[in-house]
């Protein structure tokens, strides 16, 4: 390619027989523009280079039917940085929708209700089932499994100091929700 500035429709046509150094200069000429028509269109700021990027792939992909409009192929970046943007936007919702589908984790039965039904007090069963799911997470790793504290709070989700006070008035619900024992069911 010559020094001289060159017009679309020569760099156009150079591109469309394989002058990578032609698509160049057409990608620098009009990047910024199909970038910012992208950032009008798109809701995620991360999607709007990857919308910019498509449009070019396509230019590219597509250069032998790609029809210049009064001597630039800026219309064409511009229809198709749309629709483009309009693929993104479709694939977000359906993705979203799909996500809004999915069972939240607590809808899921908790698994260790089963077992408590099968092998603890009755009164011990109710009491837990009085606690919060990540209070019940909580015991069940620390009481019932001997995990660590920091173990525990890691496991959950929460900090070290509130699983010391989610565990501690979980056992103090769980101790007002038991029956203290009587002398005689203390001694043998």
């Amino acid at each position: 390619m010559s020094e001289e500035p060159i017009d679309d429709t020569s760099a156009w046509g150079a591109a469309c027989e394989g002058d990578g150094a032609a698509f160049g200069l057409i990608f620098d000429r009009h990047h910024a523009r199909v970038r910012r028509h992208a950032a009008r269109l798109v809701v995620a700021a991360a999607d709007v280079d990857d919308v910019a990027a498509s449009a070019f792939l396509e230019l590219w992909r597509r250069r032998a039917s790609v029809r210049l409009v009064r001597g630039s192929v800026l219309p064409w970046l511009l229809v198709t940085t749309t629709n483009l943007a309009r693929n993104a936007a479709r694939s977000t919702r359906r993705y979203e929708a799909f996500l809004s589908r999915l069972p939240r984790p607590d809808d899921a039965p908790d698994v260790a209700d089963g077992v408590l039904d099968r092998q603890a007090d009755p009164r011990l069963v109710a009491g837990l089932r009085t606690l919060s799911a990540t209070d019940r997470r909580l015991v069940a790793l620390v009481v019932l499994d001997g995990l660590s504290l920091t173990d525990a709070a890691e496991a959950v989700g929460v900090s070290v100091p509130a699983a010391k006070s989610r565990l501690h008035r979980a056992r103090a619900r769980l101790r007002a929700a038991l029956p203290q024992p009587t002398l005689e069911e203390v001694t043998p």
